[in-house]
């Protein structure tokens, strides 16, 4: 046993010189382990107390230090190297401190309390030192208008807040109105200040005006506006920058030839002295003085003459958009948007009021841009809406907050009693009066309304003003489907030709707005080829944009930041828009209603050589077929339509296999004609639609089956399209006349009797004829261009790249091709890098050609 022990006790001996490292080296992963307190803890705590008993103090990998330093052992141990990773390390123990979470609470409440206490504390200050700006005891104009340069001169230095600025401007404004209200001279050029004052708020363009600021201004420029009326012999005139150097040269002049030497005086003693009395006097004493004696100097016109800074035309036109682009900044689903619009009526009898101004004081050219401003916030107002809105503000003027009101009073079952002998066990009181309501507003006559402003407008307005008042009036028109007058003021004005040399985005945009109303004009009163022209250009991609109505993100767009930017600030109101959808299906059905008989005629004399020869493809409305085609590729369609274009492209689908009462209820089963304003607008719609299908649905019959009848009884096609025998009768005509349908009329049996018609062949060597000299004519008409020198330019547009043709108006080339519309249109194509020529169909039956790209 001891020959054991000691070899036991040697052997433990031997190997305790390596046996730690290899310890401590296995106890790593270990001590991982137990800082989770897991089963690896008290393995890793036994061998250390195991170890810690042969070795004593001596060993450094005891339990404490290998439990409470485990971690940071890890993660030391692996950023040390060599030797010094196996030294040890002394460890110091930091106390966990107990935060006191209620007293930082507490802590953070008092420090939240003094900072508003402290801004309330400053703002109150600031309003204190403005109202104390001036003592009030001996004030006198002389000593307001000095104050008011000293502010206005510290606009724009570093360091000074604009807001106190303005802050100071209207104390000093109240203080001119309380002491001297009734001296217009005084009140009225610290007001324009102001209102300078206030636009110098927003610090780039894209910033708006609050709205506290807006209502603050509006009641300034409104206090000028009243002040003029109530004295209408007073004019406003511009404050001429060396005029206050003109008036001190001429009180130095009074002074000279006073009595007393008084510069003398100035000149030896530094004092200034009153001429009249020999008293001394101060500064703003002098000045006030010599305000008094120029004013008793001045004549009947120069004493209505009140010189200020500014114009009332221009900030009514800046306080306009500042009004819009608040309206373009706010969320339109959110109450702020409603309360926001209840400022537009005061915009405009604000207007209005200035408007009378300027036409007192004979300034037309101002006035006619006030003008402008009014029509451009009513054109896009129907009779109806606007009445319901002009009944809701005066609701609100009288009543305030519907909100606000007492439930009872508001209920359908209030009415008014006797407060007397009423039982308020039964009746609320708040019910007595009944239930509150205005009186009848007065329904004005938009028409003659617009009508005397736009006539103004084109009177005394400007080039950009009377196209606008022109846009706005033709829009006005069409929204209330007076749609031949719009026509005729469209036609007579030549804005479709010269809009695109006007260079104004925005007028662009207005005009482009009262063509898609004038199309929805055109198709409420059954004008289906109207409706299809005027939306066709712009329904056929990137409505939004055109309408700015949204701003494209597209992943790939080549717009910089500043194009962005614009756009943006170039986008009209919600409340102005019009509705997309009702746009889509309007265009779609328009365009469905041509179309179906196009194709249906294409098709039935694809086959023969009467269609060879006497019938090309003509396209009417490229969107719908696309869309068709679409809708004809895809595998699953569902049976009830989602989306207006569904609905469309289904309902045309029925009509094509003859089905138009299916064709009929779908189109007249969507919800969008809802939107349509007036009185019932909606029925007379789908009355309308129904009975344009009825007719369509004919002619696509008579094209499609036409070649396989001998005739057809009129009573059987009266009885299939539920339409009366006149109606029938004079379809078919129109059909015989335009060429549509070879047959004739037997009247005593009421019979449609058809004809095939194929052409001899004579007749087709003259239409081969026909086709080959037209080709040959071109192919002239292209080389005598070139070697004139003006292959490819165009009159109006130069080598800008818009095509032109012989029969009307050519359309925009694209890519190098260019296309004629009403007959054989020949033009100029888009430059390209590489010439070439490059062709496109012509609108109206005719092939256009295009001519060869110039290549710079």
């Amino acid at each position: 046993m001891g020959d054991g022990s000691s070899s036991g006790s040697s052997s433990d001996s031997d190997s305790s010189s390596d046996e730690p490292a290899i310890k401590t080296k296995h106890k790593k992963p270990l001590a991982k382990k137990a800082s989770s307190g897991g089963f690896g803890a008290l393995e890793s705590d036994s061998d250390a107390d195991s170890e810690s008993g042969s070795e004593g103090s001596e060993s450094w990998a005891s339990s404490s230090s290998s439990s409470s330093s485990s971690d940071d052992d890890s993660v030391e141990g692996s950023q040390l190297k060599g030797r010094a990773r196996w030294l040890k390390k002394t460890t110091d123990v930091v106390e966990k401190t107990v935060k006191d979470k209620e007293g930082r609470g507490k802590k953070r409440a008092e420090e939240k309390a003094a900072l508003e206490a402290l801004k309330q504390a400053e703002l109150a200050s600031a309003t204190v030192s403005a109202k104390s700006l001036l003592p009030e005891a001996d004030l006198t104009p002389s000593v307001l208008f000095r104050k008011v340069k000293e502010i206005i001169g510290s606009r724009g230095r570093k360091g000074v807040d604009k807001h106190s600025t303005v802050r100071s401007l209207e104390a000093l404004a109240r203080i001119a109105r309380s002491k001297f209200g009734n001296d217009a001279r005084v009140e009225i050029p610290v007001l324009m200040h102001t209102i300078t004052a206030q636009f110098d708020l927003q610090r780039n363009i894209d910033d708006y005006m609050e709205n506290s600021v807006w209502k603050t201004c509006h009641s300034y420029i409104k206090r000028i506006g009243d002040i003029l009326d109530q004295n209408p012999s007073m004019r406003l005139g511009m404050l001429m920058g060396d005029e206050d150097d003109a008036e001190e040269d001429g009180a130095l002049q009074k002074m000279k030839m006073g009595e007393g030497g008084a510069i003398s005086a100035i000149e030896k003693e530094g004092e200034l002295i009153n001429p009249d009395t020999g008293e001394k006097e101060t500064e703003d004493e002098r000045n006030e003085r010599l305000r008094l004696l120029k004013l008793s100097t001045m004549s009947e016109d120069e004493l209505n003459m009140i010189r200020v800074s500014g114009s009332l035309s221009s900030f009514l036109t800046r306080l306009e958009e500042e009004y819009i682009k608040s309206l373009q900044r706010t969320s339109p689903h959110s109450p702020s948007y409603i309360m926001r619009l209840r400022d537009e009526s005061k915009l405009v009898d604000l207007l209005i009021q200035i408007q009378e101004y300027y036409v007192r004081a004979g300034e037309m050219a101002p006035a006619a841009e006030l003008v402008q401003l009014q029509v451009e916030h009513l054109y896009y107002r129907h009779e109806n809406i606007a009445t319901l809105v002009d009944r809701a503000s005066a609701f609100h003027d009288k009543y305030g907050e519907v909100g606000m009101l007492h439930p009872s009073s508001t209920s359908s079952h209030s009415a008014a009693v006797d407060a007397k002998t009423a039982d308020f066990a039964v009746v609320h009181p708040g019910s007595i009066c009944g239930k509150p309501a205005v009186e009848n507003v007065d329904e004005k006559d938009s028409a003659a309304k617009m009508m005397g402003l736009c006539t103004f407008v084109y009177t005394h307005g400007s080039d950009r003003s009377r196209t606008r008042a022109m846009l706005c009036h033709i829009f006005n028109h069409a929204l209330h489907d007076r749609f031949l007058e719009a026509k005729d003021l469209l036609l007579m004005s030549h804005l479709q030709d010269n809009i695109a040399n006007v260079g104004d985005i925005s007028t662009m945009i207005l005009f482009n707005r009262m063509m898609v109303t004038l199309g929805l004009c055109a198709f409420r009163q059954g004008r289906i080829w109207d409706a299809h022209q005027c939306l066709m250009d712009v329904c056929s991609g990137r409505v939004r944009e055109l309408l700015a109505q949204g701003v494209s993100t597209g992943r790939f767009s080549d717009k910089t930041t500043d194009q962005e930017k614009a756009e943006k600030r170039r986008q009209i109101p919600y409340h102005q828009h019009i509705n997309l959808d009702l746009l889509e299906a309007t265009h779609l059905i328009s365009a469905m209603l041509l179309e179906v008989p196009n194709i249906a005629q294409f098709e039935s004399s694809a086959g023969t050589t009467q269609g060879q020869y006497t019938r090309r493809n003509r396209v009417i409305s490229r969107t719908f077929r696309k869309n068709r085609d679409y809708y004809d590729r895809q595998v699953f369609t569902s049976a009830m339509p989602e989306q207006t274009r569904d609905y469309v492209m289904c309902a045309a689908k029925s009509l094509m296999h003859g089905d138009w009462k299916n064709c009929s209820n779908l189109l007249s089963g969507m919800d969008v004609w809802q939107l349509v304003p007036g009185d019932k607008s909606a029925e007379v719609i789908k009355e309308m639609l129904v009975q344009k299908i009825k007719l369509e649905g004919l002619r696509t019959y008579l094209f499609s089956f036409s070649g396989y009848y001998d005739s057809l009884s009129l009573s059987q096609l009266c009885k299939m399209f539920e339409m009366e025998k006149n109606e029938v009768h004079s379809v078919v005509s129109k059909m015989m006349m335009n060429s549509e349908l070879y047959a004739s009329w037997d009247q005593p049996t009421e019979t449609i009797v058809l004809r095939q018609v194929e052409p001899s062949a004579l007749q087709n060597l003259a239409l081969t004829f026909a086709e080959k000299a037209e080709n040959l004519v071109e192919a002239n008409e292209r080389l005598l261009d070139t070697r004139c020198g003006n292959y490819g330019y165009d009159n109006r547009d130069g080598w800008k790249g818009r095509g032109g043709n012989w029969g009307d108006r050519g359309g925009r080339g694209k890519s190098g091709s260019g296309r004629g519309r009403g007959g054989r249109g020949r033009g100029a194509g888009r430059f390209s890098n590489s010439g070439g020529r490059g062709g496109g169909r012509g609108r109206g039956g005719g092939r256009g050609r295009g001519g060869g790209g110039y290549n710079e």
